[in-house]
């Protein structure tokens, strides 16, 4: 113990006596016919360093036994659970629940101010009428979204089973089947999970097991606000009946001036239009996934601007209101569908006549743009005797009056783009 029988300051008055011990349900076990022994003054308590009593169970079959660590006093002040301590309200742990409910609760260390403390926290108690915590706990808020999230619904009782035989990681286990330890492959043993300590726990400091909850935590989706900054107004959805217009504004009116609210109860949703972007963005971060009214949790999220709904609701040349749009000018039409070629007839891309076809009528491609013509005789022998009964070579790119345009997407030169010196291709 950290203080001797022989010492002036050892007041035996201050040992616990407890008749039950503060238990979670996951470490009480699934059994509810359990055997427990008492031992009075077995251990000191691993915080504060006082004799206190020592309960002694196993939660079930093929479970190991499990003993309270801390006394009574240490488990209210920070309300956990005795053996694991976890908080006894959401399961967690000390550090993860402080930060939700944005506590800072610090102990002192030291043997002086540790006693000093203990006994302010015992009289707390004792004036109290043990059913709500003390200290910064019990002014801390009620409940926490975060922590809602995080906490288990159910127990966990397969925090209870033994350890891993070491033994039978040796190859050297005897037993068997009659082994009460785990024949299993440990964790890695550089993984944080496997270096865990009690007071680390306790005091809310270097806990592993909250920094990868906290991690898990803050990779939560988040509901950002969107560019354009004349959009102030939220979309709230599953209203269902019990949710009013009341309601809503009762909750809304903290973070700022309440234009409008407008609920449509045929999709059980409302939007709430602020006076100003600042308010709707402090609303939709105070809200969003943490919003229940009346036992609802209710969807929050940005509404959309009229443009972006117009442009959404455009179909088939047919608006959101039923408004026929007329087509654009100079767009090409639907390409026909491509006729059913014979294997040995040349693929015909373009889907041209086969009459009017280059190959048909001897008729020579005109050059690309930007390459002149060739001079004459030049080119197979069946275009020579043509001479001026050949079709005009229609004007290079260049030359051609520029035809309408009605997108800035249409105009050539739009990125700084020249006329395209094109090369000859093969066939």
């Amino acid at each position: 113990m950290a203080t001797s029988l022989g010492s002036n300051t050892y007041n035996r008055q201050n040992w616990e006596d407890a008749d039950f011990p503060i238990l979670c349900q996951t470490c009480l076990g699934e059994n509810p016919y359990i055997r427990m022994t008492k031992e009075k003054y077995g251990k000191e308590c691993k915080i504060c360093a006082r004799p206190f009593t020592v309960f002694r169970w196993c939660p079930g079959t093929r479970m190991r036994f499990k003993k309270t660590e801390v006394c009574q006093t240490c488990s209210k002040m920070k309300n956990v659970c005795q053996t694991c301590l976890l908080d006894l309200e959401y399961g967690l742990p000390i550090q993860v629940r402080d930060t939700g409910l944005a506590i800072k609760d610090e102990v002192p260390k030291s043997d002086v101010n540790k006693e000093y403390y203990t006994q302010n926290m015992e009289r707390e108690i004792a004036n109290s009428d043990g059913t709500r915590p003390v200290g910064q706990l019990g002014k801390a808020p009620s409940s926490s979204d975060m922590l809602l999230k995080l906490a288990r619904t159910t127990p966990y009782y397969k925090r209870n089973r033994p350890h891993i035989c070491s033994f039978w990681v040796k190859g050297e286990c005897k037993r068997g089947e009659e082994c009460p330890y785990r024949h299993e492959k440990p964790t890695d043993p550089d993984d944080p999970l496997a270096d865990q300590n009690i007071k680390d726990r306790y005091y809310g400091i270097n806990d592993p097991v909250a920094d990868k909850l906290l991690k898990r935590a803050s990779t939560m989706p988040r509901l950002d606000p969107p560019e354009d900054k004349s959009i102030t107004t939220l979309y709230i959805g599953g209203l269902g009946d019990t949710v009013t217009d009341g309601d809503l504004k009762s909750h809304f009116y903290q973070f700022g001036e309440i234009r409008t609210i407008t609920i449509v109860q045929r999709q059980q949703c409302a939007f709430i239009q602020f006076a100003t972007r600042q308010s709707a963005e402090m609303a939709a971060e105070k809200s969003f996934n943490k919003l229940i009214i009346n036992g609802r949790r209710l969807t929050v999220k940005w509404g959309r601007s009229q443009a972006a709904r117009g442009k959404e609701g455009i179909k088939d040349g047919v608006s959101e209101m039923g408004t026929r749009l007329d087509p654009v000018p100079g767009l090409p039409g639907a390409l026909p569908p491509p006729s059913v070629l014979d294997e040995e007839a040349p693929a015909n891309y373009f889907n041209l006549d086969p009459s009017t076809s280059p190959a048909v009528m001897n008729i020579a491609l005109p050059p690309p743009p930007g390459i002149n013509p060739p001079p004459p005789g030049f080119g197979p022998p069946m275009f020579h005797h043509m001479g001026p009964m050949a079709p005009p070579m229609p004007p290079p790119m260049s030359m051609r009056p520029p035809g309408q345009i009605h997108y800035p997407s249409q105009d050539p030169q739009r990125m700084g783009a020249h006329a395209a010196h094109g090369s000859r291709h093969g066939d």
